[in-house]
């Protein structure tokens, strides 16, 4: 790509090593934006449409709640819910208040979501009732004790307050209680807010199995998707489809964020309803569609597609599994996509490490995550730390601005990813080729992909060694024509029980997040160990595609 690969609206500040943005923060981002396209359509939400003018008096709003809420610079709040107008105006409100958003997985069961509240200290959650048939006040009630919305929660002491995103009286109550905070108010908390401040916590597990919080800023997120959205070629006037859910970066950060930067239209997609879908692309001249192989290969069989019905198509983004090569070339030749690029990173990089250029050919796209993003480095080595030459395999290092802040209250955590030179361990294995592209072909974290979901084997297996009869358990990920990756379990029972897999797999529907439950279950008498005692999980893989699961 020519040039400096700048974001529409980046300010060119060549004088700052750090790539200084006169943004600062989300909250002059939209300003900024409301300033410069001020009738331009930001959102459409059903019926509800806004501009970049009304987004901002919105995010206004809704920052004077906070306020009157008492909600502090730095203070947590948690965002448990499918993706809204609502959602996004309620994350740029709480960062224009100096809040730290701190997103929750919308397929959380209870426990979970009250295990990433208590870890924050969130002050505020703001949730639903009814989706997909979930009371998520309740859910978590039930987890940590108490009584929902209108009383304390005794195992979440923290926790002030729950507003309900999708009660109108509840919210309509939330946001007139700013009507006693002063414009200026929200003017000076704003302006106290800077580009070291942090934006947002989300939330990640790891080989310990207990979910951390990785800490960015505003400006290390505002300087990354300036940058990916240039990248991967998103402009001004773009209509954008975020079917990726706002709880993960792709669909906050290289979704409703990026197009605020560009000055694109933010389409939210609650569910993966594809005849839904399928008529919003078509009535609303959709333009850009991300989403994980699994998306477009569900919609391409659907009765519905036509290629007229989503001729408006110009850009796609995929990621989150290898994309076979012959898929792709089928993506963009019955969705008539003009580019489609793909990319890798890490929740702990902000996300995003490496990323295709849009005009990079489909076979780059097919083999490869692209060439790091500007500004960041990144270095392959082998188990010495030594550094490795261009095409041998070895672990991926990450360092510079992406690089979180640490995991929240996690100090001994962050010390063992972030090394004393700044570089970021990323636990992935891959190879840099001789003009800069990373290719990754391994995960010393045992981490599968389930449909575009991080899953980690470690907190999978915490949660199914509580199943009574439980003795020993190792989950790895098998392949899934459909969701790239799904969940194996192999158990070991305790001396006198019996156990049945398809009971564990039914317990595991309701004690953790879908994409985390093991779709296939084998009671074994013993797991295969090494000399220290450790799985190997080789053997399970090898036993599994002598099967033909693999």
């Amino acid at each position: 790509m020519a040039g400096s690969e700048r974001s529409v609206l980046e300010p060119t500040h060549p004088d700052d090593p750090r790539g200084d943005l006169t943004w600062g923060t989300t909250s002059r981002l939209l300003t900024m934006a409301a300033d410069r396209i001020p009738t331009a359509e930001a959102v459409v939400d059903g019926d509800v449409r806004l501009t970049y003018q009304e987004l901002n008096a919105e995010v206004t709003r809704t920052a004077r709640a906070f306020l009157a809420a008492g909600l502090g610079k730095g203070d947590r709040v948690a965002v448990w819910g499918p993706n809204s107008a609502r959602w996004l105006i309620a994350a740029l409100g709480l960062q224009r208040a100096g809040g730290v958003l701190v997103p929750l997985n919308t397929r959380f069961q209870g426990a979970e979501a009250a295990y990433v509240l208590a870890k924050s200290q969130a002050r505020l959650l703001l949730t639903v009732t009814g989706f997909l048939g979930k009371d998520y006040p309740a859910m978590v009630a039930e987890a940590a004790g108490g009584h929902g919305t209108d009383r304390p929660i005794e195992g979440l002491p923290a926790l002030e307050r729950i507003v309900l995103l999708s009660d109108e009286t509840g919210w309509t109550e939330f946001l007139d209680g700013g009507r006693t905070v002063p414009l200026k108010e929200v003017e000076r908390r704003a302006a106290e807010l800077g580009p070291d401040d942090l934006a947002d916590m989300l939330f990640t597990s790891g080989t310990t199995g207990n979910p951390k919080g990785a800490m960015c800023t505003h400006g290390q997120v505002l300087r990354a998707y300036g940058v990916w959205s240039n990248v991967v070629g998103l402009r001004e006037g773009d209509r954008y489809l975020i079917v990726n859910p706002f709880f993960h970066g792709f669909g906050y950060k290289a979704g409703w964020l990026a197009s605020i930067m560009v000055g694109a239209t933010i389409l939210p997609e609650r569910t993966l309803d594809v005849p839904h879908m399928l008529d919003v692309v078509r009535r609303e001249r959709i333009t850009v569609l991300p989403g994980t192989p699994t998306l477009y290969q569900t919609m391409l069989e659907h009765p519905d597609f036509s290629a007229e019905g989503v001729a408006t198509l110009r850009l796609s983004v995929t990621g989150a599994a290898n994309v076979p090569p012959a898929l792709l070339y089928r993506i963009k030749e019955e969705f008539g996509f003009e580019h489609i690029v793909t990319g890798y990173g890490l929740t702990e990089t902000c996300g995003i490490v490496s990323m295709c250029r849009y005009d990079d050919s489909l076979e780059t796209v097919a083999a490869t995550a692209g060439r790091v993003l500007p500004g960041l480095e990144l270095k392959v080595v082998a188990r010495d730390g030594s550094r490795l030459p261009a095409g041998t395999e070895g672990e991926i290092l990450v360092r510079g601005y992406t690089v979180m802040k640490g995991y929240f209250g996690e100090e001994s955590e962050t010390a063992a990813t972030i090394d004393a030179d700044g570089w970021l361990h990323t636990g992935d294995i891959g190879v840099v080729d001789e003009e800069g592209r990373v290719r990754i072909t391994d995960r010393i974290k045992d981490m599968f992909i389930v449909g575009g979901f991080n899953a980690y084997p470690a907190e999978i297996e915490n949660v199914l060694t509580r199943y009574p009869g439980v003795a020993q358990v190792a989950v790895i990920g098998v392949p899934d024509e459909r969701m790239g990756e799904v969940g194996a379990a192999y158990i070991v029972a305790r001396a006198g029980h019996s156990l049945d897999p398809d009971e564990i797999i039914s317990w595991s529907r309701e004690t953790m997040a879908n994409y985390k439950v093991p779709r296939q279950v084998e009671i074994v008498s013993e797991l295969p160990l090494n000399a220290a005692g450790k799985v190997l999980k080789n053997v399970l893989r090898d036993r599994a595609a002598a099967r033909g699961q693999v």
